[in-house]
């Protein structure tokens, strides 16, 4: 005795509710890239990243099987039925390319120091058409995270000029051009003395005295080691530094005050 045939509408929703499974783990791939290397731990939230690839993905993810349900019809014919799905297959891959390409070069490859702030630098804002003066190792851009940078002062006379005028006439400061890239270890202590006391911070925002304990302790820091400088990145942030200036997390709070 033969299976009674599904309904089209069932047969509909069979074939969209495997295209759905299919779009969810490739989009669990893309994740595993996007969070697992260009957009690491908290840099997902500083840069964005997370909101930028949840809107890039669910929009692909449901598209594809929305049109599969739309098209999915065993009387057109296999041959027919084929090519259709292999259509909405290559422009969902397509949607997908073009959405972790937009996510990739505004990925984070830099936390820089800057006098007496941090910067969140995606890789759209490198000057890149200063790359070739960086120091070698700085030459290429990250693709497995943000790399801890600071700036050094430009040399008196046509740099120092020169950065002025990169800064007031097109608006990049010397944290996006590469030429003045060095480690931060080497502007560690400029770091410790700019930062300021995490009890400021607590009394700022005293409301929030909880959270900034709580970030404390699972950093492992007494509150009287802990400083503080604003970052610059999307939405307000401030770095908790510890005693060595290592930045042990970041507070979702604006730190320009």
């Amino acid at each position: 005795m033969s299976e009674p045939q599904r309904s089209p509408l069932t047969d509909r929703f069979f074939a969209a509710g495997w295209h759905l499974l299919i779009s969810a783990a490739i989009a669990a791939m893309a994740a595993t890239l996007v969070f697992g290397l260009w957009y690491p731990g908290a840099f997902r939230l500083l840069s964005g990243g997370q909101d930028l690839f949840i809107l890039v993905v669910s929009v692909d993810v449901v598209l594809g099987p929305l049109l599969t349900f739309a098209v999915f019809n065993r009387a057109k014919g296999w041959p027919h039925l084929r090519r259709d799905l292999a259509v909405i297959g290559a422009v969902q891959l397509a949607g997908l390319a073009y959405g972790l390409h937009t996510v990739y070069v505004a990925r984070p490859v830099a936390l820089v120091f800057e006098v007496d702030r941090f910067r969140v630098l995606p890789a759209l804002d490198v000057d890149v058409a200063d790359l070739p003066q960086a120091r070698p190792e700085y030459r290429h851009l990250p693709l497995t995270g943000p790399w801890k940078l600071s700036i050094r002062e430009a040399t008196p006379g046509a740099e120092k000029s020169d950065a002025l005028l990169m800064a007031l006439e097109k608006g990049v400061d010397m944290g996006q051009r590469p030429r003045f890239w060095q480690p931060y270890d080497d502007s560690r202590a400029a770091a410790i003395t700019a930062a300021r006391p995490v009890a400021v911070l607590m009394r700022r925002y005293e409301s929030r005295a909880a959270e900034v304990r709580a970030l404390l302790a699972d950093a492992g820091l007494e509150e009287a080691q802990a400083r503080f400088l604003p970052v610059m990145a999307r939405g307000d942030w401030v770095a908790i530094l510890d005693a060595r200036g290592d930045v042990a997390g970041f507070l979702a709070a604006d730190g320009f005050f």
